[in-house]
């Protein structure tokens, strides 16, 4: 006889985790990218935090409507904000609303997650970077990085090896024809 413990333990046979994966590719789909932060930081750790929004930046940020490039992290009164990220408001935002394109967003983290970062911050050379804005189960939430600045050598080296992998494509582009 099989017991209820037993029996609801088991995984069924059926590959239902392809499906479970391509539904996570959809509940995340990215708004913008700071492609300049990863350039510019190494990056230590990510964290995902939300973001409290008006209603006119939430429908410029489904047209996409978001530089995340100067955006930058603080942190004051045991809080996160970013600061810096210009979201431009639509031409059909509403007439009763002023809309400010780079106001100041409040990010929404656990206290005991936000205490380590407080932490980390503060010691010397860690900054905190928004890495991306994405939708994540209807909601927008921002990736936020725990970062170290790179050297002006450190970035030499990107470039470098960024080339490099390019000429490798080309040659294996025109080899292949």
């Amino acid at each position: 006889m099989v017991t209820k413990e037993a029996s609801s333990s088991k995984k069924p046979a059926s590959g239902t985790s392809g499906k479970a994966s391509a539904k996570a590719a959809l509940a995340a789909v990215r708004i913008a990218d700071n492609k300049k932060a990863l350039f510019n930081y190494h990056i230590e750790e990510r964290f995902e935090a939300g973001m409290v929004l008006e209603g006119w930046e939430v429908k410029s940020l489904r047209e996409g409507k978001v530089q995340l490039t100067d955006g930058y992290v603080v942190v004051r009164n045991g809080e996160l904000f970013l600061i810096g990220c210009q979201i431009n408001p639509l031409g059909t935002a509403s007439t009763h609303v002023r809309p400010d394109s780079v106001r100041t967003k409040k990010l929404l983290m656990h206290k005991d997650e936000i205490r380590r970062l407080i932490g980390k911050v503060e010691q010397k050379g860690f900054t905190l970077v928004p890495l991306n804005i994405h939708w994540k189960s209807g909601k927008v939430k921002c990736e936020v990085g725990l970062a170290k600045g790179k050297g002006e050598h450190d970035k030499r080296d990107t470039i470098k090896d960024r080339e490099g992998k390019r000429e490798v494509e080309r040659a294996m582009k025109s080899r292949s024809r």
